[in-house]
């Protein structure tokens, strides 16, 4: 697992408060199992709208409950496979392990992001 920047302990219970890029199935595992709400960003290499979601993935890390994950679907297959993501960037919202919600429209701004993850932290 790759921290785009210092952050938090990932075991404590809050998010990272940058993004972390999941580099194999197996970061994917460790994540999971040391938060309750997780929000995955599938992207690909060269995705222009992708890139634009860099930013906005960052400010949602630093004020959204739970941990915020990029996952290249490229490069981490079996993890976009478990989604069924056909189109990037996907945002996917898990609570315990689970899908709650998704967003696979393009390009979403923080303040939609940080209200879909604030709404499934309140279930």
């Amino acid at each position: 697992m790759t921290e785009t920047a210092p952050s938090d302990p990932i075991g404590d219970g809050s998010g990272p408060q940058k993004p972390v890029q999941l580099d194999s199935a197996a970061d994917y595992d460790e994540l999971l199992a040391a938060h309750d709400l997780v929000l995955l960003e599938f992207v690909t290499s060269g995705c222009g709208i992708c890139a634009s979601m860099e930013p906005v993935l960052g400010a949602v890390a630093r004020s959204a409950p739970g941990a915020v994950a990029t996952v290249n679907a490229g490069l981490v297959p079996e993890v976009a496979d478990e989604y069924s993501i056909r189109s990037v960037p996907t945002l996917v919202v898990l609570r315990d392990g689970e899908e709650v919600a998704r967003l696979d429209d393009g390009f979403q701004s923080a303040e939609t992001v940080v209200e879909l993850l604030e709404t499934h932290a309140a279930e």
